[in-house]
């Protein structure tokens, strides 16, 4: 019986779509076990072999808990709205929906091949009103509940896509999508408040399977800092005073504040600027209006307001100027500038020639030999220069009993702040989810109601963004103009839409029952399948689509939709796969550009799916990206041919009745053991190797296997390599795969008859012997002073030490 890789590949992949196995059942039908992967954009290149790496992973474990009864969910579907898509279709001069449909084809083609067990009854789209229904009517709770609202606002616009971007889309100051440099535009936003549930989302990453560095990710973009609003008094030119609160997190170095930065589009200051400096100021803050926070970040400026303001500690007079680096939306938008103890508050010290006070006593300080500071102090030391404090330990003791002084004195109230912020929500494209909101001149922003929704996206010959600040919907006068759902009168509706990822934000929740029609999911549904039980992804997702989509969860379970508060129970993140450029000469992401892409649909041709699917698992820890290497693939095909070779031979399988050898029994039991273990440790490279090592070994001892042992073997392989296994369960044993349940080990066969034990004189090996495991010394002792006899026959043993399983050791006079 030949292994005729492409034929049976066929004939099973044939049969599964004719048949599928796994089908997963209503709820409450037994143990369940949700296995999701994050649904990909159909982009037009289709899957490559980066795709498999995570779906193969994932259908690993759906089909372990497919094979121990459990009832399982392993869907899949499409995220295909949004910029990536849109622009997709604007390359190619074809309409968005057009482009979709022909590359979710494609992807649907290619995932055949994985064989992953799949219920396609499941899949879902975003782009399909019957989907984005739902998606408009979770806005509305939303805007319902106060947690969306319209903003005109200076935000991130990306002038390649020519959209507003969310700030969490900004990647090292470009585009997170195209890599364009991003700029600040004031414009009309829709907005999520996100900030309202920071603290809800902190908290709950403590109850999460996650990896710590995706947890680590999330904390610090959420970014809670404990700090207090200090008061700084200023006196305007008329005499009034004005009272500027400033946010810090080291209040024990207030006596070191010598200056105030502020904002430059903080509205305080047309305030407190004098006459003789307004010019000079509101130039200033032209220049920055347009400046990304990127840009602000990394070239300081700042120029002098004319104005003073009161330093509580000290009572002198402290400059006050406005500040590129400082952000109005981040705590007060006011900082006080204490340079002794802050890099960049030392740096913007010295290029603007202001006073510098040192109020911590540390070595950490440097200064130059006419005494002037050279490295600044940001650690611990003792409080110097700061009247009834001097002496205290800084930070922690100076910043309780400072803090306790200003609240008392009512100049400082303490405050937790966060560097998260809103949600910029709406998106200045036509391929999105139409915002189901409605302008009217007599009764202002009124939702579409849920009876009229979808509010669906209307097909136009033309959606390439205008750039100006306004959708392309805008144009389109018979879509936009609409009765008011409130008096009936002229009205118009949005015509922003929502962006990428909200579509990806909930649709978790809508696989157990996507073609229901009467809500978005259903009670008893959620009760049973959520949280997901194993979510499989790339760690590029851990702030966008990871974050806002605990976001959503928990503003649904506070609004009572959903009984849990967290969507993935277990997180695994998986790493790229990387590949030799010759165009770079460097090992990287493949890419086009790089000429280092990997094609499956090739791979499969020449190797077989089964092939691949093992390769990828082998080529090193799930968790770390690995290097494609086209031999690699040669080795797992030798495997697979060896392993094929040695159970179809007719002398290899056992009749049934007659007795395996022990020692063979044991080696399967071992090889089920190793193989579930490291599977359990999110370790299939080493179960690849664990089942290598079997096959080596089966054919060094040339013995016949029980039907039972090529059973389990087969099973348990089946996880890896479907096809082949499907096809010899078939074949040798007359089974299919469906009638088999996930193989166990007996423990009994896993423990070796006898082990290897170090006999020592003196701590020197002299010799091994074999015993049976955990065997006492008294045992032992004896078989070992045979083994070593002529080396005691000229001392006296004084001492005999032993440790169990491992060593016996004389020591001799």
């Amino acid at each position: 019986m030949s292994y005729d890789v492409q034929s049976i590949e066929q004939k099973w992949q044939q049969r599964w779509e004719d048949k599928p196995i796994a089908k997963t059942k209503p709820h409450n039908s037994g143990k369940k076990y949700y296995c999701l992967d994050m649904f990909p954009y159909p982009s037009g290149s289709g899957l490559h072999v980066g795709h498999w790496r995570g779906y193969v992973l994932s259908d690993v474990y759906a089909r372990i808990k497919w094979l121990q009864g459990y009832n399982v969910l392993h869907p899949m579907g499409w995220d295909a709205f949004g910029l990536p898509a849109e622009n997709d279709a604007i390359k190619k001069g074809i309409l968005p929906q057009i482009s979709t449909e022909r590359n979710i084809a494609r992807f649907k083609e290619q995932l055949k091949h994985i064989a992953a067990i799949y219920d396609w009854d499941k899949e879902l789209n975003t782009t399909d009103p019957h989907y984005y229904k739902w998606t408009q009517w979770i806005f509305l709770q939303m805007y319902n509940a106060g947690l969306a609202y319209e903003s005109n606002m200076p935000i991130n616009w990306c002038p390649s896509c020519k959209t507003g971007l969310a700030n969490e889309e900004v990647v090292d100051g470009g585009c997170e999508r195209c890599g364009t440099k991003v700029e600040q535009k004031q414009i009309r936003q829709w907005v999520l408040k996100i900030t309202d549930y920071a603290q809800k989302l902190l908290d709950g990453l403590d109850t999460l399977e996650w990896p710590d560095k995706v947890k680590a990710m999330q904390r610090n973009w959420i970014g809670r800092s404990e700090g207090a609003n200090v008061t700084f008094k200023v006196e305007t030119e008329s005499g009034r005073i004005v009272n500027l609160s400033a946010y810090t997190t080291r209040a024990d170095t207030l006596f070191g504040a010598t200056f105030l930065v502020i904002a430059p589009d903080h509205e305080v200051i047309d305030q407190i600027v004098p006459a003789t400096h307004k010019n000079a100021v509101a130039e200033y803050q032209h220049v920055t209006a347009s400046m990304s926070a990127l840009d602000r970040q990394q070239e300081k400026t700042g120029i002098f307001s004319g104005a003073y303001a009161i330093n509580p500690g000290t009572h002198q007079k402290i400059p006050i100027y406005l500040a590129n680096y400082v952000l109005k939306d981040y705590g007060t938008g006011i900082v006080m500038g204490v340079p002794a103890h802050d890099e960049r508050d030392f740096e913007f010290a010295q290029k603007y020639s202001i006073a510098i006070m040192q109020v911590i006593q540390s070595p950490e300080a440097v200064f130059d030999a006419e005494g002037n500071l050279k490295k600044v102090c940001t650690g611990s030391g003792i409080l110097i220069n700061s009247g009834q404090f001097d002496g205290l330990q800084a930070p922690d003791e100076a910043k309780k009993v400072i803090t306790d002084y200003l609240v008392e004195k009512d100049l400082a109230e303490r405050t937790v702040t966060y560097k998260l912020r809103d949600w910029i929500f709406s998106r200045q494209r036509y391929w999105g989810e139409p915002i189901p909101l409605v302008h009217c001149k007599r009764c202002g922003i009124v939702p579409v109601p849920e009876n009229q929704l979808p509010v669906v996206l209307p097909k136009v010959e033309f959606y390439e963004p205008t750039g100006t600040g306004e959708s392309p919907l805008a144009a389109i006068e018979e879509w936009v103009n609409v009765d008011c759902p409130q008096c009936g009168g002229p009205a118009q509706r949005e015509t922003n839409t929502m962006p990428q990822w909200a579509g990806s934000c909930w649709y978790f929740l809508r696989y157990p029952n996507p073609h229901l029609e009467t809500a978005a999911f259903d009670k008893k549904d959620m009760e049973y399948w959520l949280p997901v039980d194993l979510y499989v992804g790339g760690i590029e997702h851990a702030i966008l689509h990871l974050l806002y989509s605990r976001f959503y969860v928990k503003v649904l379970h506070d609004l009572g939709h959903l009984a849990f508060d967290e969507p993935f129970a277990h997180l695994f993140n998986q790493g790229m796969i990387l590949r030799y450029s010759q165009l770079s000469g460097h090992v990287e992401k493949m890419s086009k550009s790089k000429g280092n892409v990997v094609s499956p649909d090739e791979v499969v041709a020449q190797y077989g799916s089964d092939a691949l699917r093992i390769y990828i698992l082998f080529m090193g820890p799930p968790e770390l990206d690995a290097e494609w290497q086209d031999a690699g693939l040669e080795g797992v095909k030798r495997f697979l041919n060896r392993l094929w070779n040695y159970v179809v031979e007719a002398d290899h399988m056992l009749d049934d009745g007659v007795q395996e050898d022990p020692q063979v029994t044991r080696r399967v039991h071992m090889f089920l053991k190793q193989y579930q273990e490291r599977i359990d440790a999110f370790k299939p490279n080493t179960a690849v190797s664990a089942a290598m090592e079997l096959v080596n070994e089966l054919y060094a001892l040339r013995k016949p296997l029980s039907k039972e042992s090529i059973e389990m073997i087969l099973v348990a392989l089946s996880t890896m390599a479907p096809h082949m296994t499907s096809e010899l369960l078939e074949q040798l044993l007359g089974k299919q795969l469906s009638e088999c349940s996930w193989p166990t080990y007996d423990e009994a066969f896993t423990k070796a008859a006898e082990i290897s034990l170090v006999v020592q004189i003196n701590g020197k090996l002299r010799a091994n012997i074999w015993v049976a495991p955990g065997a006492a010394q008294d045992i032992v002792e004896p078989m070992a002073r045979d083994a070593v006899a002529k080396w005691l026959l000229d001392g006296q043993v004084v001492k005999v030490v032993a440790v169990k399983d491992k060593l016996i050791n004389f020591v001799v006079k």
